[in-house]
């Protein structure tokens, strides 16, 4: 029996995050982590927490806290010998958060250094300071933005064209797109705080 559901509602394109249970749900790692595990395609919480090295029962809790928070649905359940099989997804491909709190950031950062941690090649982190004017700065956010989606939209066409292949080639229902490593993008711009004071008097 295949580990992903042969028909799952999709998700919806956005979802904009603005409810206090909604903020909660994000300043925590893990929850940040099975978010990122999600983006994909459904899982069990067997397979989630096989991928993310975690104990079931808190993927299990952490996922309920989730649900609550409209961030993951259950997009198929089936019955399996012993018990009941619950695929979670999550509600929307692409999460904004408007106005990001401070406890999300700092979780969401911390979620993207333990996948640093666990990466099976060197991963490219790179942090530079520019002075850029403001309508550079814009224009370089616009450009970051526009990069990555370009190369999620690359990837899905590839996964679709490798999944219309040959079964022979492809596997179990075309599935060799779908095999492919997938690659987490951190996009952060950001303008540094002024020093506090004014004193700039020498000495």
């Amino acid at each position: 029996m295949r580990d992903q559901p042969s028909h799952s509602p999709p998700p919806e394109d956005v979802l904009e995050i603005g409810a206090p249970e909604q903020f909660a749900a994000l300043a925590h790692p893990l929850r940040q982590r099975l978010l990122f595990a999600l983006g994909h395609r459904p899982a069990t919480v067997s397979r989630l927490a096989a991928q993310l090295d975690a104990k079931k029962g808190n993927v299990a809790h952490h996922l309920k806290v989730l649900r609550e928070a409209g961030l993951v649905h259950i997009a198929e359940t089936r019955q399996v010998r012993g018990g009941t099989e619950q695929y979670y997804q999550r509600t929307a491909r692409h999460m904004v958060v408007a106005e990001p709190q401070a406890a999300g950031t700092a979780a969401m950062l911390a979620a993207v250094a333990q996948e640093l941690d666990r990466a099976p090649v060197e991963p490219q982190l790179t942090l530079r300071h520019l002075r850029l004017s403001p309508a550079r700065a814009r224009r370089l956010g616009e450009a970051l933005a526009a990069l990555v989606d370009d190369a999620e939209e690359d990837g899905a066409e590839d996964a679709e064209e490798d999944g219309e292949g040959d079964g022979a080639d492809c596997g179990e229902g075309g599935k060799a797109g779908e095999e492919q490593p997938v690659h987490g993008a951190l996009v952060v711009l950001y303008q540094q705080a002024p020093p506090t004071g004014t004193s700039n008097t020498s000495a």
